[in-house]
């Protein structure tokens, strides 16, 4: 079968399920084109986001990020590139701390999951960015890979985390489990860590069950299918913005996700890319 009617073919069957399962994102007029040596990426932004897709247009039209590299890429998760110190960084010089003079709030839109494909925006761990604001410059592209159920329910327990700390600070302090807080406390102290873990799956047991019962965080069923079927990072809804998807050319988020790299996950040999506006007629 001849390979792009096979894409064209996937892409198609692609868009049938998200409009079945509900998705009502739109897109923006404009296409934007990523230019790179392992081939062309076509994106199309959301006008759902309206402020990081006027911002993403805005540095296109000023060709900020042409010669930037893709500084951050692994295998399975992501490829990340803009930051603006990229252009004329030596080899192996770290990079991903380089951004604009301000940032973009958040636009978390619970409709958009980060299936493979989607263009996000990078930002600033939570404990300087409690608001979660994205760069003014920075994205990534998720490749991701297919999930299973049980892949699923851990990334859920991942996002819910502070609300898990919580529930296990909440369950040791009530009066019935006073012994249980006792134990534990004593086996932390000197260290005991066979008999903590006797008691730690006594623990988790009850945790678990207040869990069950706390309104907390979980995937829609729409973006459960998606992650099945498609692929992507669960973990980072409700985490990063994402403001647009690739539309043509999936299998160069592959090729660049494949590349060497070094310790800090930077391409041993540089990938630049050229980003340019096409406007739709």
């Amino acid at each position: 079968m001849n390979k792009t009617y096979l894409k064209t073919i996937l892409l198609s069957l692609t868009l049938i399920l998200m409009i079945k399962l509900g998705f009502s994102q739109t897109f923006s007029k404009e296409t934007i084109l990523i230019s790179t040596s392992y081939g062309t990426m076509k994106i199309k932004l959301f006008n759902e986001t309206p402020q990081h897709r006027d911002n993403f247009l805005k540095l296109v039209k000023e060709h900020f990020y042409d010669s930037l590299l893709f500084h951050r890429v692994i295998q399975d998760f992501m490829i990340q590139g803009g930051d603006p110190d990229s252009k004329h960084a030596e080899p192996a010089k770290f990079l991903g701390d380089g951004d604009l003079k301000y940032t973009i709030p958040a636009e978390f839109v619970p409709s958009l999951c980060h299936k493979k494909g989607m263009l996000c925006a990078a930002r600033n761990g939570d404990d300087v960015n409690p608001e979660k604001a994205s760069s003014a410059c920075q994205f990534y592209i998720v490749q991701g890979k297919i999930r299973t159920d049980e892949d699923l329910k851990s990334f859920e327990k991942r996002i819910n985390k502070p609300l898990i700390s919580k529930l296990k600070e909440d369950v040791l302090n009530k009066p019935e489990n006073i012994a249980l807080k006792d134990k534990i406390d004593g086996f932390k102290k000197v260290q005991n860590n066979d008999s903590l873990m006797v008691y730690y799956k006594t623990l988790n047991k009850l945790v678990d069950e207040e869990y069950a019962k706390t309104p907390h965080y979980a995937f829609p069923e729409a973006h459960k299918t998606i992650y099945k079927t498609i692929g992507g990072t669960p973990h980072l809804d409700s985490q990063y913005t994402i403001f647009g998807e690739v539309i043509e050319g999936l299998d160069v988020i592959d090729k660049i996700a494949a590349v060497g790299k070094n310790k800090d996950d930077r391409p041993l040999i540089d990938i630049r890319m050229t980003i340019s506006l096409i406007e739709d007629k």
